[in-house]
C-alpha cells in the first residue's frame, strides 16, 4: 500500500475536512514506497460512500467519512464529514491548530513503471484517506476545515463491565470578528476506568492473617489459603505478563554478496535488457616495411541479463489486524522485507560461485595462515587476468562463509593473532568476532550467512566491477476481503544480477 500526505489550512464552516488529496501535475511526492508520481487518471474509487478518514492510517481510528470526490486536471479534490466522537472532534481542533496538518491517501497498485528512481502509477485502487501530521506533495492541501458552532459532543457510555466518569464542560461561545473563526466543541473529561478488585487479595500481611484464623477455625480463612496455595486451580492469581519487546533470531537484512559487487539502477520496462560486450579485440603487430598491417577485426555481442521478481505475502484475518497490537504488522513488514533480503542475497551469492574460477590449488580442510594467503595471491592474479581491460582491474573484495570467517579469526604466529590482533603494526588485516566486515590480506572482507562450511565457493576473491546487481524499489501491497474476512500482505521487487566477466571471481577448491 502506498501512502502519501500534503499539508492543510483551516477555515471556519461546518464539520467537514476538504481540500486536495493527489496532484496530477507531475509533483514527485515521497511515500512509503519511495518517490512516486501518480499519473492523470490513476485512482481508481469504487464507491466514494464509503471511503473512510482515518487518523494516521490507523484503521482503529476512524474520523470520518467521504462526502464527495472530484477530479480536474491538477488532481483529485475532496471533502470528508467529521464524525461528532471525541475522536473527530479532537481531529478538527489539532487540524485547526495546525498539530495535523496533512491529509494522506492510501491505495492499492495494479500498474505502475520505476523510471531514475520515481515510480510513476497509472492505476491503482483507493483503499483510504488519512489526517496526518506531515505533508509529502506541497500543492496537495486541505483547503477547509471547521466545527460547527452550536454541536455538541456525543458521551460514549460504559458498557456493564466498566465504570467511567464524565464531565463534559459547557460550550465556548463564538466571538464575532470581521470573520467567524471555527468554534471548538465541548470536549468530555473521561477519568481513569474503575475496575472491580480481584476477589482474593494476595499480600505477605494478608496471608498471615488468615492463616491465624484459620489455626482458629475460621472457615472462610482456610477457604483463602486453600485458593491462595493452588495456583494450577486458581491461575488468575498468578498472571502471566508478556513484554512489549519482540525476539526474532531469524530475520536480518544484510546482503553481503550484493555489498560485495557492484550496483545498478534496473530498466523501467521488460523482463531482460542487454549489455553491450567487447568479444574481440582489434590486434596491433610489428610490420614489416611495405607489409601489411595487422588485421583483426573488433567485435561485440550483447550479453542478455533476466530480470526475476522476488515476491512474498502473508493473508491472515481482519481480526487479528484490528484486534492485535499494532507491533504485529510492524513485525510483518519488517520480516517480509528481511526475507526479500535473504532470498535476494541467496540469487547473487549463488551467480558468484557458478561463474567465478576455480581454485587449481585443493585444500582438505580449512586452510592454514600460508594456504589462506595463497588463495589470496592466486585468486587476485587470476582476477586481474581476467578483468584487465575493466577500468579497475584489481581483485578488492572477499566473500567467505561463516565457517570460514570462523577459521580465520584463529589463525595465528605462534600464539599472537594474525587477523585480530590487539596491536596491529604488523597485523595481516582485521577481522573481529563483532563484525560482519573486515580486512583479510588488503582485501575487503564480507561475511555471508548464506553458507555455514569450508566448500567449494566458501572463499570467493571478486572485483566487484565484474558482477552487477540491478534492482528496482520494492512494493508494499495490501488487498481486504470483508467477504472472507481476510487481509493479504504482499512484499515484491524486482532484480537481475549480471555476470560482466565470469572470471572476475575466483573461489577455493576443497578437496
Amino acid at each position: 500500500m502506498l501512502t502519501f500526505s500534503a499539508e492543510l489550512t483551516a477555515d471556519a464552516s461546518e464539520r467537514t475536512i476538504s481540500g486536495k488529496i493527489v496532484p496530477f501535475n507531475g509533483e514527485v511526492g515521497n511515500t512509503s514506497a519511495g518517490a512516486v508520481v501518480f499519473e492523470r487518471g490513476a485512482i481508481n474509487i469504487a464507491d466514494s460512500s464509503k471511503v473512510k478518514l482515518l487518523l494516521e492510517h490507523d484503521p482503529k481510528q476512524p474520523i470520518g467519512r467521504a462526502q464527495f470526490f472530484n477530479e480536474t486536471e491538477d488532481g483529485i479534490f475532496a471533502s470528508f464529514k467529521i464524525s461528532k466522537s471525541s475522536r473527530g472532534t479532537d481531529a478538527l481542533i489539532e487540524a485547526s491548530e495546525e498539530l495535523r496538518t496533512g491529509l494522506s491517501v492510501g491505495v492499492m497498485v495494479n500498474a505502475a513503471k520505476p523510471k531514475n528512481g520515481v515510480l510513476y502509477v497509472s492505476s491503482a485502487d483507493l483503499l483510504e484517506v488519512s489526517l496526518v501530521q506531515a505533508a509529502a506533495f506541497k500543492s496537495a492541501a486541505v483547503t477547509d476545515i471547521a466545527a460547527s458552532e452550536d454541536e455538541a459532543v456525543e458521551e460514549t457510555l460504559p458498557t456493564e463491565s466498566e465504570t467511567a466518569t464524565v464531565e463534559t464542560t459547557p460550550a465556548v461561545e463564538a466571538t464575532p470578528t470581521v470573520e467567524a473563526a471555527a468554534v471548538e466543541a465541548a470536549r468530555p473529561a473521561v477519568t481513569a476506568m474503575a475496575y472491580t478488585k480481584p476477589r482474593i487479595e494476595v499480600t505477605a500481611a494478608k496471608y498471615a492473617e488468615q492463616s491465624i484464623r484459620a489455626a482458629l477455625g475460621d472457615d472462610s480463612a482456610r477457604q483463602y489459603i486453600a485458593a491462595a496455595d493452588n495456583t494450577t486451580d486458581n491461575a488468575g492469581l498468578v498472571p502471566t505478563r508478556q513484554l512489549s519487546e519482540i525476539i526474532n533470531p531469524l530475520g536480518t537484512t544484510i546482503r553481503p554478496s550484493i555489498d560485495a559487487i557492484s550496483r545498478g539502477v534496473l530498466p523501467d520496462a521488460g523482463m531482460t535488457f542487454e549489455i553491450p560486450k567487447i568479444t574481440a579485440m582489434p590486434t596491433v603487430a610489428v610490420a614489416a616495411e611495405d607489409a601489411a598491417f595487422s588485421n583483426t577485426d573488433q567485435n561485440s555481442a550483447f550479453l542478455s541479463v533476466s530480470v526475476a521478481k522476488y515476491a512474498g505475502q502473508q493473508v491472515f484475518s481482519v481480526e487479528l489486524l484490528d484486534r492485535t497490537s499494532p507491533a504485529f504488522f510492524d513485525e510483518l513488514v519488517r520480516n517480509m522485507a528481511a526475507a526479500y533480503a535473504k532470498s535476494t542475497n541467496a540469487a547473487v551469492n549463488a551467480a558468484l560461485i557458478s561463474g567465478a574460477t576455480l581454485d587449481a590449488t585443493t585444500v582438505a580442510t580449512y586452510p592454514t595462515a600460508a594456504e589462506l594467503l595463497g588463495i589470496v595471491a592466486r585468486g587476485s592474479a587470476s582476477v586481474y587476468g581476467a578483468t584487465a581491460g575493466l577500468p579497475n582491474p584489481f581483485a578488492r573484495n572477499m566473500v567467505v562463509s561463516t565457517g570460514q570467517w570462523s577459521n580465520i579469526m584463529t589463525l595465528n604466529d605462534s600464539g599472537r593473532p594474525i587477523y585480530n590482533a590487539s596491536q596491529p603494526q604488523n597485523a595481516g588485516g582485521v577481522v573481529t568476532p563483532t563484525s560482519l566486515t573486515g580486512n583479510v590480506a588488503g582485501l575487503n572482507l564480507y561475511v555471508d550467512p548464506e553458507n555455514g562450511g569450508d566448500g567449494d565457493g566458501t572463499i570467493l576473491i571478486i572485483n566487484p566491477d565484474a558482477y552487477t546487481w540491478y534492482e528496482s524499489p520494492t512494493y508494499r501491497l495490501r488487498a481486504e476481503s470483508t467477504a472472507a474476512g481476510q487481509v493479504t500482505i504482499g512484499y515484491y521487487g524486482y532484480g537481475a544480477i549480471a555476470t560482466k566477466v565470469g572470471a572476475g571471481a575466483f573461489k577455493n577448491n576443497k578437496a
